[in-house]
């Protein structure tokens, strides 16, 4: 069936892979990652951003220019970054979030760790920077790390992370590039323009050890995790209408009897 994922066998030797945004899951809500990655009972997908995936690819197309010339970007001029795009025959594998990406063995939990990034620029001295593009519509352009939504910033974490696992000298300070739709324009004649920023995030992956222990720790339980429990604690928007709806389907199922 469509919802069904890979599961994960309390009783197999053999790793279990987990891709960044099933990590996503489990710090949202602890029981709705069981379901999933024990059942395979996934949550509903949202729409799909099709204009986002199209800024994505028209953002690498930009910056691969300046990779293969070996030139910065003016968008790294202007806010007085210097890196230029990081030139790496795995930069495609890397950027394959469903298949490949970048990905690591964590030997402590038998799990093997993967994430599809968007961006990595170096510096005159080798250390790598992460860079995640986003595109968005709003009166004001985020400008700060302080309008980043958490997901994000956790987002960028474990991208440098995996790439510190895989030996990589990693810069705490990631960059979002941040193309923000404007809508103040007479008509639309065909055409979507965007006010593009840089945003700077310096990140801490020091969370990422501890919830794999207690990510592996959940997954080998036979018990199911209370409802809306997160790694970061909060309530689960997904638990709060399955108890619901369940409650509601029970009663109507007694009342046919």
């Amino acid at each position: 069936m469509a919802w069904k994922s890979k599961t994960f066998d309390p009783k197999s030797s053999e790793p279990f892979t987990l891709s960044r945004s099933k990590i996503d899951t489990f710090t949202e809500c602890r029981r709705c990652s069981y379901l999933d990655l024990r059942f395979g009972v996934k949550r509903p997908s949202g729409p799909s951003f099709t204009l986002n995936n199209a800024v994505d690819e028209l953002f690498k197309k930009e910056f691969d220019v300046h990779r293969a010339n070996g030139t910065k970007h003016p968008l790294s001029e202007k806010y007085g970054v210097d890196a230029i795009p990081f030139k790496d025959n795995r930069l495609e594998e890397w950027r394959d979030a469903l298949r490949r990406g970048i990905k690591t063995h964590h030997e402590k939990t038998n799990l093997i760790i993967r994430g599809g990034i968007d961006d990595v620029w170096c510096t005159p001295s080798g250390e790598l920077i992460i860079v995640d593009y986003k595109a968005t519509s709003k009166k004001e352009a985020p400008t700060t790390a302080d309008d980043l939504y958490p997901s994000y910033k956790k987002q960028i974490e474990i991208y440098q992370w995996l790439f510190r696992q895989n030996g990589f000298q990693v810069s705490p300070t990631g960059y979002f590039v941040y193309a923000n739709g404007i809508t103040d324009r007479k008509a639309f004649d065909a055409k979507l323009e965007f006010d593009i920023n840089l945003v700077a995030y310096t990140g801490d992956d020091a969370w990422v050890e501890p919830m794999l222990g207690e990510l592996k720790e959940t997954l080998a339980s036979d018990e199911l995790p209370p409802v809306g429990t997160a790694f970061g604690g909060g309530p689960c928007d997904f638990c709060t209408y399955r108890e619901e709806a369940g409650k509601v389907l029970w009663k109507y199922q007694t009342k046919k009897k």
